[in-house]
C-alpha cells in the first residue's frame, strides 16, 4: 500500500431502497464513525450532500456496502448496490470500492438496542451505524494487509 492509498479519509455507504447510511473514517484511517442518513426520495439533494461530505472530509475513496446473501452469492440487492456504486463513481469522481456488508444492519440494531436507543431513533440512525460497521471492517482488513512497520 502506498502513501497515496492512505491519504485522505474514506466514506462508507450502506445503500438501502429508502435511505443511504453514511459513515466516515478519521483522518488517520483508523476509526469509522456514523455521520448521517441520506433520504433517497430527493436524489439531487442526496447526491449534493454526498459530494459535500466527501469534499469537506477530504475523502479520496468511497466504500459501498455489497449486500451478499449468507451463502456469499449476490442477489437483487447486490445488483442494486453495484449500480449505485457505479453512479457514485460517476457523480463524485472518487475511487469506489465494494465491500461485503453481510449482517451489518443486524449488528447495528443489536448495538443500538444494547445502548438503550428507542425504536424511533433506531430507524433514524441504523443505516449510518451499519455503514460505520461496514467501513470499519474495510479499514481493519486494509490494516491487516499492511507490512509491519508501515
Amino acid at each position: 500500500m502506498t502513501g497515496a492509498d492512505r491519504a485522505g479519509t474514506a466514506i462508507g455507504l450502506d445503500v438501502g431502497s429508502v435511505r443511504v447510511g453514511l459513515a466516515a473514517t478519521d483522518p488517520t484511517g483508523t476509526i469509522a464513525s456514523p455521520v448521517t442518513t441520506l433520504p433517497r426520495r430527493n436524489a439531487a439533494a442526496m447526491w449534493r450532500r454526498l459530494r459535500d461530505e466527501a469534499a469537506n472530509r477530504g475523502a479520496t475513496r468511497i466504500v459501498v456496502g455489497l449486500p451478499r446473501l449468507l451463502s456469499g452469492a449476490e442477489g437483487d440487492a447486490a445488483l442494486g448496490a453495484r449500480a449505485f456504486a457505479a453512479e457514485v463513481s460517476q457523480r463524485t469522481g472518487l475511487a469506489v470500492e465494494l465491500w461485503d456488508e453481510r449482517l451489518t444492519t443486524v449488528q447495528a440494531e443489536r448495538s443500538l438496542i444494547a445502548g438503550g436507543v428507542r425504536r424511533r431513533r433506531r430507524r433514524e440512525v441504523i443505516d449510518a451505524v451499519a455503514a460505520a460497521l461496514m467501513l470499519q471492517s474495510w479499514l481493519d482488513a486494509r490494516s491487516s494487509m499492511r507490512p509491519r512497520g508501515a
